[in-house]
């Protein structure tokens, strides 16, 4: 069965069940989902085998027509629109987020590399992963952020500085914002972290309240609408211990449903043989 056949819209659906260099296990995989996943080595830098899971990622999803990733962290995203760059595509992107991800390890106080995951789609600290995986910078001003109600004091300077524009999570304005990016091909991102976090508890990171489920929905379906995404990454920033939960596979599925895709699943959420 191909993922194609599996979702309604045309979607073909890949699951990078990690976060960083943790594999996930219990990750959520429908059925027809293609893995795309590299084992950890154990003596490999973080970086390093990031980088290679990655490159492999790209150059598999780079042969799908209309990718539809679930992913662990942010950080795949850079591997998806390598993807799609590889088939020559005229990238913009829509990034639905209750954080910045414009983090760089010069402001960094954590260090932590998915909260750098934008900054590196755009150019900065282009040299960890966006080079060595083919990625072509993503120009400020074919960016749209949506939300980003969390920022760092360091981060919220860099992206005002930015020429990368900022709404709220208003579908008017989404889908206003979406409509002056097109007719680029659209990566569209959305962060479950983006809802309130009273409705979605459990997340690595408690963004604190911000935007309904429902708002986000009217956000993707306004977006759809207008933009037709070339690809889209729900990233699922659930811990290892709630990954593999109903309730993290109803959360997807809802999401997936706004951009028209609609996720089956076997009885465990895990990969089945079809």
């Amino acid at each position: 069965m191909k993922a194609s056949e599996t979702v309604r819209g045309s979607w073909d659906l890949f699951v990078s069940p990690s976060h960083l260099d943790e594999v996930l296990d219990g990750f959520p995989v429908p059925v027809g989902a293609v893995m795309s996943a590299n084992q950890p080595d154990p003596v490999a830098r973080q970086i390093d085998w990031m980088t290679s899971r990655y490159l492999t990622a790209a150059q598999t999803i780079a042969d799908a027509d209309r990718p539809l990733v679930l992913a662990g962290d942010c950080l795949s995203s850079l591997a998806t629109v390598a993807a799609l760059q590889r088939r020559d595509r005229d990238v913009s992107v829509v990034w639905l987020d209750a954080h910045g991800d414009f983090n760089t390890p010069a402001i960094s106080t954590s260090g932590y590399l998915a909260g750098m995951s934008l900054a590196m789609l755009t150019g900065r600290a282009f040299e960890l992963i966006g080079q060595p995986i083919g990625l072509r910078p993503v120009p400020d001003e074919r960016v749209v952020l949506v939300d980003a109600r969390d920022l760092d004091p360091a981060e919220r300077d860099l992206l005002d500085a930015s020429r990368i524009r900022r709404v709220a999570a208003d579908p008017r304005a989404v889908r206003d914002a979406t409509a002056e990016l097109s007719p680029s091909d659209i990566y569209l991102h959305v962060d479950v972290d983006i809802i309130d976090s009273r409705q979605v508890p459990g997340l690595r990171w408690d963004a604190g309240a911000g935007p309904s489920f429902s708002t986000i929905e009217d956000c993707l379906t306004q977006i759809v609408d207008v933009a037709p995404p070339a690809a889209a990454c729900i990233a699922c920033p659930w811990p290892s211990h709630l990954i593999a939960e109903a309730s993290t596979r109803d959360v997807v599925s809802r999401l997936a449903a706004a951009m028209g895709a609609e996720l089956q699943w076997t009885a465990d959420g895990t990969a089945s043989s079809s």
